[in-house]
């Protein structure tokens, strides 16, 4: 369906919904106070089936064409991705300077993200900063699906100007919805494959998605008459919208309301484990008041029915509540409009915006902006030289034939020239071997600058030595001698300091460290959790070493009983050469 579309000059917001059943799309403006408004919006659903997630990409596609179509939409679109694709972290770090976070958040995405960061795309957010904690809301997707996301939106026409996480655009939404409630609140959003759980209280909030949503009910549905998935999910939105008047007894509609009851029975469960866990780790009050958006919560009494075993007020969720809209029959599809509203709420001076738009993408549309100009420019270049290259025509000719004597009288003089570049270019080698040289001169001192600052950093820790250290020069270094002070630096005997031969990476000296930690406190057992986080602090100082650049590969081996064996490499920084 489509709104009409007001006339006024105000700026425009195209945002877009790729859920798990629907693609949707809104177009959003300001009027001259800044109130949004509304101005159209279109919704195209089709199967969520899961056993068809593979083809999910591809059917969100043809949803983005048929938008795109139906309201003539096209250029840059915000996008909100749905939960069950998108890993979100809440982590807590020790406040540090902005100049130094994203190599901290770093090191905790590898810790946190279950895949290789080469294999993600990712980004983060700062939630709070009260000047000794840090909160960061971490995100990360796979790239394949995301690329998939990004190809469907170019073949509609649509360019993704920023991709964020359900779980974002959903705080966004009710920040600016319900911009008076002070008190803790719960919103959830049912969509079709996941359930995001968003807890706010003041400026802060804590989001978590959980695997329970509509298509729980279909799945149930099928298991008990025995239907295609399709067939179930018709079944499903007859019985709940009524569009059918089955018997109560009929296996249809006992089906519908047995499947019905069981989701809600899981959600309260979900919830109230949820909210357990929320107050636990995060020392945050009990929300006070529950609102219910998505699609799921179409469901008839949902709300009296949570109402009911949570002991709390449940409200439908208005995303609408201070938006202008062109028609106010949009008010009847305020379920799915949440994640729409969301992307289109402008951003505050200090708000950090995550944002999950591939780099790749990100530079083709720059160069796809700056396209016309160039083009222009060629154009106007080849104008302005294409009247004076008439003219200068003949007098090129002239010049060819001039040059051409000059060159037969030239050619005893060649034979000099070559010999003379030959000679330049002998020099030149010198000049970088004297370079190269003087370069190890320089640097004599790294070793022992570098060793006394890792003896400061184990010290610091208590109960921890270093076994093993052992050099991986890039291909094609030269191999330094070992430097006297590695033998005896870190005491406890057995030391080890090598070379390696076969280097894991050509552009970087790394050194392979191995190690271990005495457990005073456990020395007949298995070491305990205090050991781990004393050598994650020792590794997460090393990041700090202006003589690091980075810490990879982090093992951990706590099979003898009172120590944690450990290895790790370090990655050289090339500014400070050893």
């Amino acid at each position: 369906m489509r709104l009409p579309v007001p006339l006024m000059p105000s700026p425009r917001i195209l945002a877009v919904d790729s859920g798990a059943g629907h693609a949707a799309c809104a177009l959003f403006g300001t009027d001259k106070s800044g109130r949004l408004i509304l101005e159209s919006f279109q919704v195209d659903a089709f199967n969520p089936d899961v056993s068809r997630e593979a083809d999910w990409s591809n059917m969100l596609g043809q949803s983005f064409l048929v938008l795109a179509k139906a309201g003539k939409l096209s250029g840059p679109a915000r996008v909100a991705l749905p939960g069950h694709h998108v890993l979100t972290k809440f982590i807590k770090t020790p406040s540090i300077e902005k100049s130094k976070r994203d190599k901290i958040v770093a090191f905790e995405a590898q810790q946190n993200i279950p895949y290789s960061l080469d294999e993600v795309v990712w980004d983060y957010a700062v939630i709070e900063d009260n000047g000794v904690d840090l909160q960061v809301l971490l995100a990360a997707v796979k790239t394949d699906v995301v690329s998939g996301v990004c190809a469907a939106l170019s073949a509609a026409g649509l360019a993704p100007a920023m991709l964020q996480p359900s779980c974002v655009t959903l705080h966004r939404a009710f920040r600016h919805a319900y911009p008076e409630q002070v008190g803790g609140a719960l919103v959830v959003a049912i969509g079709a494959r996941s359930t995001n759980l968003l807890y706010v209280e003041g400026d802060r909030y804590f989001a978590r998605t959980i695997a329970l949503a509509g298509n729980s009910v279909t799945v149930a549905i099928v298991e008990s008459l025995g239907q295609e998935f399709p067939a179930a999910e018709r079944l499903k939105i007859q019985v709940l919208s009524g569009e059918v008047n089955l018997p109560e007894t009929s296996p249809a509609r006992t089906a519908v309301n047995s499947a019905v009851a069981s989701f809600v029975a899981r959600l309260t469960l979900e919830i109230t484990r949820s909210t357990v866990n929320y107050r636990r780790h995060s020392s945050g009050g009990a929300p006070a008041i529950v609102f219910l958006t998505g699609g799921g919560t179409l469901i008839p009494g949902l709300c009296e029915q949570l109402g009911e075993k949570l002991k709390l007020p449940v409200e439908s969720f208005d995303p609408l509540r201070n938006i202008a809209l062109a028609d106010p029959t949009a008010r009847e599809h305020a379920a799915i409009l949440t994640d729409l509203v969301g992307l289109a709420v402008p951003f505050g001076k200090s708000e950090q915006m995550l944002n999950l738009v591939p780099a790749a993408v990100s530079s083709a549309q720059a160069f796809v902006r700056t396209q016309p100009w160039w083009l222009g420019a060629a154009a106007l270049l080849a104008l302005a030289l294409a009247l004076p290259g008439l003219h200068y025509g003949s007098v090129v000719a002239v010049a060819q034939r001039r040059i051409a004597e000059i060159e037969q009288a030239a050619a005893p003089l060649q034979s000099l020239q070559a010999r003379n570049t030959a000679n330049l270019a002998e020099l030149e080698a010198a000049r970088a071997e004297i370079a190269a040289l003087n370069d190890v001169v320089e640097t004599k001192n790294n070793w022992i600058n570098f060793f006394t600052d890792l003896q400061d950093r184990l010290v610091s820790v208590n109960d921890v030595w270093l076994e093993k250290l052992e050099v991986v020069r890039p291909i094609g270094a030269v191999a330094a001698a070992p430097h006297p002070a590695a033998g005896g630096l870190f005491g406890g005997g057995g030391n080890d300091f090598e070379e390696s031969a076969a280097p894991p990476s050509p552009e970087l000296l790394r050194l392979n460290v191995t190690g271990r930690l005495l457990d005073r406190a456990n020395p007949v057992s298995r070491v305990s959790q205090e050991s781990y986080n004393r050598v994650r602090s020792l590794l997460g100082s090393f990041v700090d070493s202006p003589y690091i650049a980075a810490v990879e590969n982090e093992r951990f081996d706590p099979n003898t009983p009172g120590l944690l064996r450990f290895d790790f490499i370090l990655v050289v920084n090339p500014g400070q050469p050893l």
